[in-house]
């Protein structure tokens, strides 16, 4: 059920420390419903009874989990997301002049760190306007729209607090739009999960809006494999904290002790695979679930995927969703891609 929030133009704003102005130009609308638990244990349930088990990656992020994954793009493996950044930098204002974009659409934005480069970008092309976060977390789209207002006097921010997989429907409809997906989030969707996606996001979008996707790019293994297994042990402290959550979602007795986070390249299917592994046998309890499970030693979980791309395979995944490549930027450390599309 949609909550939309619209102040009263004449109020002071609370969310600027009371001063006038703020308010008028942020805007949260709220289509998240509250949590389905029933839900929860079902899609749990699911995926701990496939061949091999999985848990799904979004049950990484509960506090602790969040904060690990923040220190994770920390650590002088973890080359994306400052690889990202450095392109967003080189490319942004060609970006914006090729677009024409006033109003800047973000799926997934968290922080909306790396976004104020693009916004700075429009604000200098006097293109600045209006921006658009998506995420499940409403207090980081409140505390970033708080912060955007006060940076960029000509923004408002339209937020929505909603799942991506479910509520793209949501994004409000105006003109001149630039949609981005950053990240390389795009690669933890497995392909045909990734395809209707994109599909469902162009649904959403005129012909002639563009799209800025992030994407990792298939690189030599050794740099890929030390991305995800950093010598402080902060990706394997992350991922087994998934366990940590699931324990206290369903009530079940998962020895997180007896796990080691696996985390190698799987170069069939060109992408990063992460595994919890248990070196030791065991009976699991999940009695939320009303299941038991009984994992052998060496047996792996699957929590989570990293599709890597070239400029052959992402403009494939483009065309098969109904958006034509434009640009493939790599820039000048060739890490990391940004697909710029149009929707056809």
């Amino acid at each position: 059920m949609d909550r939309p929030e619209a102040p009263d133009p004449e109020a002071p704003d609370p969310a600027s420390g009371g001063r006038r102005g703020g308010g008028r130009r942020i805007r949260v609308d709220h289509p998240l419903e509250a949590v389905d638990r029933r839900h929860v244990f079902a899609e749990l349930r699911a995926g701990l009874t496939e061949t091999p088990c999985r848990i799904p990656s979004k049950y990484f992020y509960d506090d602790l989990g969040s904060d690990l994954f923040e220190r994770i793009t920390e650590q002088p493996e973890y080359y994306p997301t400052r690889a990202e950044a450095a392109l967003l930098r080189e490319i942004a204002d060609d970006v914006v002049s090729r677009t024409g974009a006033r109003e800047l659409v973000e799926i997934g934005s968290g922080a909306a760190t790396k976004t104020r480069i693009l916004l700075d970008a429009m604000e200098r092309a006097g293109q600045l306007h209006l921006y658009v976060p998506m995420d499940v977390s409403e207090g980081t789209v409140r505390r970033a729209a708080r912060e955007l207002v006060e940076r960029y006097p000509t923004l408002s921010v339209h937020g929505v607090v909603g799942d991506f997989m479910a509520h793209l429907g949501q994004i409000p409809d105006p003109d001149e739009r630039l949609v981005i997906f950053l990240g390389g989030t795009i690669g933890n969707l497995e392909p045909a999960t990734a395809r209707s996606f994109l599909r469902s996001l162009g649904s959403q979008m005129h012909a002639g809006e563009h799209l800025l996707l992030g994407v990792d790019r298939i690189k030599d293994p050794a740099v890929l494999e030390a991305a995800y297994n950093d010598a402080a042990g902060v990706t394997a402290a992350f991922n087994l904290n998934v366990l940590t959550v699931v324990n206290r979602l369903t009530g079940s007795d998962f020895d997180v002790a007896s796990f080691r986070h696996r985390a190698p390249w799987n170069a069939e299917k060109h992408r990063i695979e992460m595994w919890l592994v248990a070196e030791t046998a065991q009976r699991v309890r999940l009695p939320a679930l009303e299941l038991e499970l009984d994992v052998a030693a060496g047996e792996a979980i699957l929590t989570e995927i990293s599709t890597k791309y070239d400029r052959v395979l992402a403009a494939s995944l483009l065309d098969d969703s109904g958006f034509g490549m434009e640009r493939w930027y790599t820039g000048s450390e060739g890490l990391f891609g940004l697909c710029l599309a149009v929707r056809r």
